[in-house]
């Protein structure tokens, strides 16, 4: 047979052969496409599944815990922020149960709200002042506390709160910044039981043009720590 006669027979038969041999390609190329666009279908649906169950959890189960923000503030043992330098509720649901807790052994006078007035002359630095000796263990930082207080204008004596108003003691850890500097340093060593006046310039309380300004005097019963 020739040479020309071997083309033309060759020839067709190579071609048909690339040719299903490019269709088996295509094909495959087709298969892994749809593989792979499934994948990613599945990936993005598990995703909003995620996402939708994360939001009906919180629709649910809505959490009002809020940081604590520096300030004679914190988030209680309850989940309800308290903060002294606000105006109680009037028309807050109160706690129920025994008011104040008082620690065991305690002074009585601990179960009625102290009077607490302006102060005298210039108050320029920290001042506390134990007004009942408490017999349980002393304050240090870094203590869970739980109080009782009163809060008026040291110039004034004008009452800005009160936890005797909420009926609800005010808790927070001491040393760590979560209340006004002159708590974290003039509640330290104090006895549990015990109740201090704590007479605050205005530079360890809200500033001269914070919330509370000027100079400030709590008077704080330290119920218990931990």
């Amino acid at each position: 047979m020739s040479e020309q006669v071997k083309e033309k027979h060759v020839g067709p038969s190579a071609a048909r052969r690339a040719t299903k041999a490019q269709r088996r390609e295509e094909r495959m190329a087709v298969a892994k496409a749809a593989a792979r666009r499934k994948r990613i279908l599945s990936v993005i649906g598990a995703i909003a599944g995620l996402v939708l169950m994360v939001g009906f959890a919180y629709l649910v189960f809505p959490t009002n815990n809020k940081p604590d923000n520096g300030n004679l503030s914190s988030v209680s043992g309850d989940g309800t922020t308290q903060d002294p330098g606000a105006q109680p509720d009037p028309n807050a649901q109160q706690p129920t149960g025994e008011f104040p807790p008082l620690p065991e052994g305690a002074d009585p006078a601990l179960k009625t709200k102290p009077a607490a007035t302006k102060g005298e002359g210039d108050l320029t630095k920290l001042s506390p002042k134990v007004l009942i000796e408490g017999k349980g263990a002393a304050v240090k930082s870094g203590d869970h506390i739980t109080v009782n207080y009163v809060g008026v204008s040291y110039k004034t004596g004008e009452e800005f709160d009160a936890s005797w108003g909420r009926q609800q003691a005010f808790d927070f850890t001491i040393g760590q910044g979560a209340v006004i500097q002159g708590w974290d340093q003039g509640l330290l060593g104090i006895k549990v039981g015990s109740r201090v006046q704590l007479d605050i310039p205005s530079e360890m309380a809200y500033g001269d043009n914070g919330q509370v300004p000027g100079p400030l005097r709590f008077i704080v019963d330290i119920l218990k720590i931990g």
